[in-house]
């Protein structure tokens, strides 16, 4: 799917009152980010915490789907199969030092995950300040689904939320809902979908901790709460294959069908993740963990699964991916650790930036 919208105007910016909006703007692709945006985003910020006038920063996304599918898959595709990948690893730098950016940002940084919100949708939302999902809103970070491991700081994200809620979100890639976003530490404040144009005229008014209490609403019920005993003790094991074991060995049917949506997933992808997540709950910060995740996000480039998990989901759309290694025992320790080495081009350095 292609969009007729032009880099100029793939992100929208305006000024209203006190605020300035940010609009991702090629709605026939769910709003996926390229380059041109995370530049043009970036370039509004700086603008934006330069003005006095503008108090806050509000982001959402054109159309009814959602604020953003994530980067732009098929680009990124185009680029490891006849370029080698080195404009996504470019691309990358810019958009982890835009999340970066947000999550440091000095002024309140409103984002509105509205409908569909995943991979690097999340990146430019859920490391804002204040974060609002709705009825509507569908999180997740599905990477493990493409062969590739949750970036854009969802490792980080995802390590910090409650018990083991984040690593059966990292490996699965499911989406949440706004109860479960809110559990865990995806989101901060429900608004019904209908409000949210009421909401962001306040916010050109009043500030926002005057106008979040007009709108905000309980959030319907969540699942994950009632799931937590078997997630808990299912992904406190040590390797993904006790995992699937203690999955499948739990006598839950929900917990079944989740070993088994696992084992339809990339083993390397999975293991990858599995590690990631771990080593980011032992880092002091979303930087060191984002230069972790700049280091695999680059490692994937050169292996085989992403290409195909991206051909048989996106591009084909076959849905019958070629793993290699097409099981988990065959992933060596050995190959995974290589995920977390340098790239030969040079590191990410977020936490050294000023």
């Amino acid at each position: 799917m292609t969009d007729r919208v032009t880099d100029d105007d793939a992100v929208l910016t305006r000024t209203e009152g006190r605020v300035g909006h940010l609009t991702l703007n090629r709605p026939r692709a769910l709003n996926a980010l390229t380059p041109p945006m995370v530049t043009r985003i970036a370039e509004a910020l700086t603008a934006w915490e330069r003005d006095p006038a503008v108090q806050a920063v509000v982001i959402d996304g054109a159309g009814e789907r959602g604020l953003c599918a994530g980067g732009d898959i098929r680009m990124i595709h185009r680029d490891v199969t006849s370029g080698g990948g080195a404009a996504s690893r470019a691309f990358w730098r810019d958009e982890y030092m835009l999340n970066a950016r947000i999550a440091r940002y000095p002024k309140p940084y409103v984002a509105l995950m509205e409908g569909i919100v995943m991979g690097g949708g999340v990146g430019v939302s859920a490391h804002g300040s204040v974060r609002i999902v709705t009825e509507r809103s569908r999180v997740a970070m599905p990477e493990t689904t493409i062969g590739f491991v949750p970036d854009v700081g969802g490792t980080y994200l995802l390590s910090r939320a409650p018990g083991e809620l984040g690593t059966h979100l990292a490996l699965t890639g499911a989406s949440v809902g706004a109860a479960d976003a809110l559990r865990c530490g995806l989101a901060d404040h429900v608004v019904p979908s209908e409000l949210l144009p009421a909401l962001t005229r306040d916010l050109a008014a009043d500030p926002v901790p005057d106008v979040l209490p007009r709108y905000a609403a309980q959030a319907p019920a969540g699942t994950l709460d009632d799931q937590r005993e078997w997630i808990d003790h299912c992904y406190a094991a040590d390797t993904v294959e006790e995992i699937v074991d203690r999955l499948m060995a739990v006598g839950e049917p929900a917990a079944k069908e989740t070993a088994e949506t696992l084992l339809a997933k990339s083993p390397t992808a999975l293991k990858v993740t599995l590690a990631a997540v771990r080593r980011a709950r032992a880092l002091d910060s979303l930087e060191r963990v984002m230069e972790q995740e700049y280091r695999v996000s680059c490692a994937a480039l050169s292996r085989p699964d992403f290409v195909e998990g991206v051909r048989a989901q996106v591009i084909d759309k076959d849905r019958r991916p070629r793993w290699t290694p097409a099981a988990l025992a065959e992933v060596t320790d050995a190959e995974v650790a290589g995920f977390f080495a340098p790239p030969a081009d040079g590191d990410l350095r977020l936490a050294d930036a000023p």
